[in-house]
């Protein structure tokens, strides 16, 4: 059990994946059931209690594996998209397989209205990159056009984009969130740790991002030496338990604990004032 990452591995000494037997002992292995996350954001925790430790989330629409439930209401559960394990709230999933989702939300929040009018009390407010199923366009009566969702409720049209659309600029993405507040653990319009924002930038451009810092440090891209020089737009940056990104010769946009929000921080400040805190630079990689 030691060789396997326990954020990513499916199993605990009484109850493991099936896929895992003969690897892993467990006292009994199981077929996970398919899921997806029914509210707009739902936490995935460390232990089975609402006071455990936040170690990411999952937003509306993404899909899961269930491997257990308890009788508190606790689902032990792998993320499909970056195969994080934890256990999340039962209420917050629908099992069952569901149709792929068609488009995603491209502003940092939506809302989901239950008719085609903005002046109705919305039912939901969505993070950007939410996934969704559109079933039907429609033109409300003001001419704005309206997505009507499988899920339920109506979305303004111009606040989503194809699933396989993809954005040019990491950095650009992560500049959608300046301003949001730092929430360890976070992955959402409501707040969000600095892995976080560097995963949800890079999987808007299309490109598969390990969920925390460590382990992207470990397999993104190629490494950069350490002199500002060879750096440019894009490139990582990762100090012990931290990662931000190359804005330009001058800046870098991370979410931190410092101000506790997403910012834009000089570069040789930055540099300075973290290393200062007795965590200096560890490594550059470049993603693009």
């Amino acid at each position: 059990m030691d060789a396997f990452d326990p954020r990513l591995t499916p199993a605990r000494p009484d109850l493991a994946a099936a896929h895992l037997k003969g690897v892993i002992p467990a006292e009994r292995y199981v077929e996970p059931v398919a899921a997806r996350v029914i509210e707009a954001v739902a936490p995935l925790r460390r232990r089975p209690r609402a006071d455990a430790g936040l170690d990411t989330e999952a937003l509306f629409g993404e899909t899961i594996r269930v491997y257990d439930e308890d009788d508190e209401g606790w689902s032990w559960v792998q993320l499909d998209r970056d195969g994080y394990v934890g256990f999340m709230p039962a209420h917050a999933l629908l099992k069952g397989e569901a149709p792929p989702a068609t488009h995603r939300v491209a502003t940092l929040a939506t809302f989901v209205y239950p008719t085609l009018g903005i002046k109705d009390p919305p039912t939901a407010r969505l993070s950007f990159g939410s996934p969704v199923r559109v079933i039907a366009e429609r033109e409300a009566a003001d001419g704005r056009r309206f997505c009507i969702t499988a899920e339920g409720g109506a979305i303004v049209a111009s606040h989503l984009e194809p699933i396989g659309t993809k954005a040019a600029d990491p950095v650009a993405v992560a500049e959608t969130f300046l301003g949001l507040p730092y929430l360890w653990g976070g992955r959402s319009s409501l707040g969000i740790d600095c892995s976080g924002l560097v995963q949800t930038a890079l999987f808007a451009c299309g490109l598969p991002c390990p969920r925390d810092a460590d382990l992207q440090e470990a397999s993104l891209g190629e490494a950069i030496g350490l002199d500002p020089a060879l750096w440019r737009r894009g490139d990582l940056l990762f100090w012990p338990g931290h990662v931000g990104m190359v804005r330009d010769r001058e800046t870098f946009v991370h979410a931190t604990a410092h101000t506790m929000t997403v910012v834009v921080e000089g570069l040789k400040a930055g540099l300075a004032r973290i290393e200062a805190s007795g965590t200096p630079l560890r490594s550059v990689r470049r993603v693009l």
